[in-house]
This record gives structure tokens, sequence and C-alpha cells, in this order.
């Protein structure tokens, strides 16, 4: 399958600075939302291949997006990996039982990233 489109939702313009150079090295095209209200907006109209999520975000966090995005038509072919600072195991399982492919801790670097998106099965290996 050809992977083609990422949408990082981060309220960090940093982080989503990072994560798009990482994304678009891996052949990516990106687009960006600061917030899940903008996330599922843009999930609306196209949506991408892989989300990379952020948890605590202004207007919608991340999991109420994930929640009403996987309740969306098409919103379950997705690959969602959650980028948080939580690690507590019920916070992570709370994102998996919401539709969660997977989660990456912050920081992140490339590698990371790549190794994580090949576990969901969103690049090759």
């Amino acid at each position: 399958m050809n992977f083609r489109t990422c949408l990082i939702v981060d309220d960090s313009r940093i982080i989503r600075k990072v994560a798009r150079r990482v994304i678009e090295g891996l052949g990516y095209e990106v687009d960006e939302a600061a917030d899940g209200a903008e996330a599922l907006a843009y999930c609306i109209g196209a949506m991408p291949d892989v989300v990379l999520l952020d948890w605590n975000m202004p207007v919608m966090d991340g999991i109420t997006f994930l929640r009403r995005l996987r309740a969306t038509i098409g919103g379950d072919r997705p690959k969602v990996l959650f980028c948080t600072i939580e690690t507590r195991p019920e916070r992570i399982a709370e994102a998996l039982a919401a539709g969660a492919d997977d989660y990456v801790m912050k920081p992140f670097d490339g590698e990371i990233l790549q190794s994580k998106l090949m576990e969901v099965g969103a690049i090759a290996a």
C-alpha cells in the first residue's frame, strides 16, 4: 500500500516543524493542524493516510479528536500515532482504546518516528 499524506496535529509550531522535516524525509506530503477541531475539519475534507497526534491541545484535545475521527466516515483508515509526554500506562491504554495505532514519547527523533511508522505498517521496512 502506498501511504502518501500525513497530518501533524500539535499546538507547538516547533514540534510540527521537527515532525514535518522527518515525515517529509520519509516521502510523505505533510499538512499541519494546531488543534483537534482544526484537524477534524481537515480530515472531513481530505482524509490523510497517517495522523501524528498531540494529546494536550487547546480547543479540542487529542483523545476527543481521535474518538470523533474514528466515528467519521473513512475515519477508521488513517494510522494514528499519539505523540505525547504522557508516560502513565493507563493514559497510553486510554489512547489505544480510543483508536490510536501506537504512540511515540516526546521528545522523539527521526529514527524513533520511522520505526513506529514501520510498526504500524505506514511505511515499508
